[in-house]
């Protein structure tokens, strides 16, 4: 099926208009107000953000295969209430994601069915229904939650078929440049091209355009476990949270206020880290200096950064920012930073 005539079959077959799919189908969203503000309802979400990021300061690194990873430290802090990961809680059978009854591209539903709250990261791969998605945003999903809209983007641009409703997550994240394509809002085609970009780098076509098909290939995964070896069990303590270079290129942030939040997070951030070193000739030689004031420096304009608070989708507030290269998205609750990344 040509990617024309999909888009087609999906504008007419389903109604749903696909150029923005990030904005479909988003529900409970107040106005937006500046960050450092007050939301109605809410605590100064901004003025938390901003005085957790100035509180972060760069740890040591480890470099291995051209992959650099500085451990991040901030102002600690156990999680306001327990919080499982989304692969914690489908190995519980707690949380079910499944198509809407009348299924479109840019939402599924999300249900909650246990008694704590359950995180999914925006860039987490969902597997099945009609085709692939990508969870847009962080969402916070409460505890026994009832149905939820959760927006997504379709990864997966060849399929629109299958009976089955119900979505498996994959323990994959999406690679920081495809996570930081939604952080953008950008067209569902942009999304699809960046998905195509990564499956040629890595010599992994699929038949229905699929990224999981980059992390089923032998080699791949041959790469992530010597990393994971190499990287993965060296977490210093009481790290929260890890800036990723590949050579001498910025690759991401993401830290909790949480450390053991992120410790169990972290083996799925490292493993998307991977894809944006996978097929690329660097070497262990690195700035080490120059990489830590990036690393600051990227810390401190995202501390002062103005940006937008709105209401997440679940438990929380979402604030957004933009830098002059890299844009910033964190989940806020109970005053307390559950996730931030900076890509």
């Amino acid at each position: 099926m040509t990617r024309r005539s999909l888009l087609h079959m999906l504008a007419l077959g389903t109604g749903v208009a696909i150029a923005r799919p990030a904005r479909a189908d988003r529900i409970r969203i107040l106005p937006e107000v500046r960050a450092g503000e007050a939301p109605s309802g809410g605590g100064p979400v901004g003025s938390d953000l901003r005085r957790f990021l100035e509180g972060v300061r760069v740890g040591e690194h480890c470099t291995h295969g051209g992959l650099t990873v500085f451990w991040l430290h901030g102002p600690g802090g156990a999680a306001p209430f327990t919080i499982r990961t989304l692969d914690e809680a489908r190995a519980r059978r707690e949380l079910q994601v499944t198509e809407r009854d009348q299924a479109t591209v840019s939402a599924l539903v999300v249900e909650n069915r246990g008694s704590v709250h359950v995180l999914l990261l925006a860039g987490e791969i969902l597997q099945g229904g009609k085709q692939n998605r990508i969870v847009l945003e962080d969402v916070l999903v409460p505890p026994r939650s009832g149905p939820l809209t959760l927006p997504v983007y379709c990864v997966e641009q060849g399929r629109w078929v299958g009976d089955g409703k119900a979505f498996a997550p994959r323990e994959i994240l999406a690679a920081p440049q495809l996570r930081a394509k939604m952080l953008e809002r950008s067209e569902q085609q942009e999304v699809w091209a960046e998905v195509d970009r990564y499956a040629k780098r890595a010599a992994a076509p699929s038949a229905t355009g699929s990224y999981v098909a980059i992390h089923d290939k032998a080699e791949v995964q041959a790469h992530q476990k010597d990393v994971e070896a190499a990287i993965g069990g060296k977490i210093v303590p009481g790290a929260q949270g890890a800036a990723v270079f590949v050579a001498d290129r910025f690759v991401g942030i993401d830290l909790y206020q949480d450390g053991s939040l992120f410790a169990r997070e972290w083996p799925k951030l490292l493993r998307a880290g991977t894809i944006e070193r996978y097929g690329r000739k660097v070497d262990d030689k690195i700035d080490e200096r120059g990489l830590r004031a990036h690393v600051e420096e990227l810390l401190k304009s995202s501390a002062g950064a103005d940006g937008t608070v709105r209401r997440g989708v679940g438990v929380g507030w979402l604030v957004e920012f933009r830098l002059s290269r890299s844009r910033g998205l964190a989940l806020v609750a109970e005053s307390q930073v559950v996730h931030a990344a900076i890509l």
